[in-house]
């Protein structure tokens, strides 16, 4: 061997040794133990040493990547909560932010008992992080639909190993952006007892569910093999499986709360109930416009392809555009480029594009944006106006009807040139305008699914749960805020508010009409 063959040798194993034992381990070595270096050392290269090397160093920059995403998904929920803060009244500040934080904990729980079992535990191999097709392999399924994953509980037994704990921890990352979806829907006076049955029914079921026929090997996915219905349902980082869930989840919770107090007047009329802070919303927003740039680019589940500069790239195309669109909108037919209207339009274009980020052009990712940002707008104010359901933050408008339009724009526009071979269907993922009319068929089946099985399982979720627990505050509590007779504290405190903390201690909060705040 020359030197110069030697130095690029001993480059490559020193250089990725971190790499290469987080590939060595994922390949079969679960238990997180370091490589022998001095038997590597020892052993003159070869190609079939050489080779295994580049293989471990490619397992490890993809988990490496996974991790480093999921680390940056996780910081969407400061994006989340300031968001909702700040649609919402001063005086609900604090219990709105402190759903934010707490339904991720919750979720971790829900989610580590035997939601990641639900959705990943018959999903088979997962190429890009190391082979576990030997532990993913529990299914359970009906007249072969397969239906819900059999194993992973409390990722314990074989599952203790690091490609399942990469895979779930991205994944739970993105469960927490489902669950934290129907929080703003339901703001200013869902009960907190009502909000953790919530998280608890999103992480433990609803999500998993959904996400194990889409993401986990289920029926939609098989859609393709099964039906011959292109590809299948395919979803790439979540515009049904995330986004379109959480949407549904949040627009029957709205609707079994009702209105909060004051919202629409005895003849149907709309009154305006403002945030108290666009400035944090807007901030918000751009938190979450980083953020999702890890949450399509991550969903690749490996930094080794190279895709991920598309996905990026048409991730902010349809958000720019998307927020222009809705600005326009609203300042032509509405008088005034609505802050509101415009950050939701931002989303809409983000959450619109989830789903088909790796299959279009970016001009395709521009159109799929224009007509988000046109869609939230129209969606929002029939909803207010017309449905009359109260959705503080515009949750249902931009998450459940802009996810529906991201499965259905993959089923028209996906360009051909990306996914083949996925879901176990030959050839890349086409969509309308590339000659598949079969692939929009598998969209629409995947979104009336969510539609009617998240519909009406959450449905009934919530009234059961309210047959034990109370769901909605009472008038009093709501009217004073929920940050006092909920969590016990001010998010602003001043010195002319005259109800403190210590004083649910000694007697009840003050009734409707004895005195109301400045909030």
């Amino acid at each position: 061997m020359s030197s110069v063959s030697k130095c690029g040798y001993w480059g490559v194993l020193l250089g990725g040794a971190g790499l290469v034992t987080l590939g060595a381990q994922a390949a079969g070595d679960p238990t997180g133990a370091a490589v022998d270096w001095s038997v590597v050392s020892a052993t003159p290269p070869n190609l079939k040493s050489v080779a295994g090397t580049v293989a471990d160093l490619k397992v490890g920059l993809n988990m490496t990547w996974v991790l480093l995403t999921g680390f940056l998904i996780f910081m969407m929920q400061a994006g989340f909560a300031t968001v909702e803060a700040g649609f919402c009244r001063a005086k609900n500040s604090v219990n709105v932010m402190m759903m934010n934080l707490v339904v991720f904990c919750v979720g971790v729980i829900g989610y580590f008992l035997c939601g990641f079992a639900f959705m990943f535990g018959g999903l088979g191999g997962t190429a890009t992080l190391g082979n576990t097709t030997g532990i993913l392999n529990g299914m359970f399924s009906i007249g072969g639909f397969d239906l819900l994953g059999t194993k992973g509980f409390l990722l314990t037994g074989d599952f203790y190993d690091v490609s399942v704990f990469a895979l779930f921890f991205f994944q739970l990352v993105f469960m927490d952006t489902a669950a934290t979806i129907p929080t703003g829907a339901m703001a200013e006076r869902l009960s907190w007892k009502g909000f953790l049955g919530m998280g608890l029914w999103v992480s433990m079921f609803i999500y998993p569910l959904i996400g194990c026929w889409l993401w986990g090997g289920g029926w939609l996915a098989d859609l393709g093999t099964s039906f011959k219905l292109g590809h299948g349902a395919v979803d790439f980082a979540g515009s049904g499986a995330v986004h379109m869930v959480g949407g549904t989840v949040a627009l029957v919770g709205a609707i079994i709360l009702g209105p909060r107090i004051g919202k629409y007047n005895r003849d149907g009329s709309v009154n305006p109930i403002p945030g108290h802070s666009f400035p944090l919303v807007i901030l918000g927003v751009i938190i979450l416009f980083c953020g999702w740039f890890a949450f399509n680019a991550g969903s690749t589940l490996a930094a080794t392809d190279l895709r991920i500069a598309v996905i990026a790239v048409n991730t902010m195309v349809a958000g720019g555009f998307a927020g222009v669109a809705a600005m326009f909108r609203m300042w032509i037919w509405e008088s005034k480029p609505d802050p509101g209207y415009t950050c939701n339009g931002v989303l809409a274009g983000l959450v619109a594009i989830t789903a088909s980020c790796a299959f279009v052009e970016p001009w395709m990712a521009a159109v799929i944006g224009i007509l988000a940002g046109g869609w939230v707008c129209d969606a929002g104010l029939f909803i207010e106006r017309v449905l009359k359901v109260d959705d503080p933050c515009g949750a249902v408008a931009v998450h459940f009807c802009n996810g529906a339009w991201g499965l259905v724009a993959l089923g028209i526009f996906a360009d051909g040139k990306y996914g083949a071979g996925w879901n176990g269907v030959p050839g890349p993922v086409r969509g309308l305008l590339t000659g598949d009319f079969t692939q929009i068929l598998a969209q629409l089946v995947a979104c009336f699914t969510i539609l009617i099985v998240v519909g009406s399982l959450s449905w009934l979720f919530f009234t059961v749960l309210g047959l034990f627990v109370q769901l909605r505050v009472d008038a009093n509590s709501e009217v004073q805020g929920l940050d006092v007779p909920e969590m016990g504290i001010w998010g602003y405190p001043d010195s002319e508010a005259t109800f403190s903390p210590t004083m649910l201690q000694t007697q009840p909060p003050p009734r409707v009409g004895e005195r109301l705040t400045r909030f």
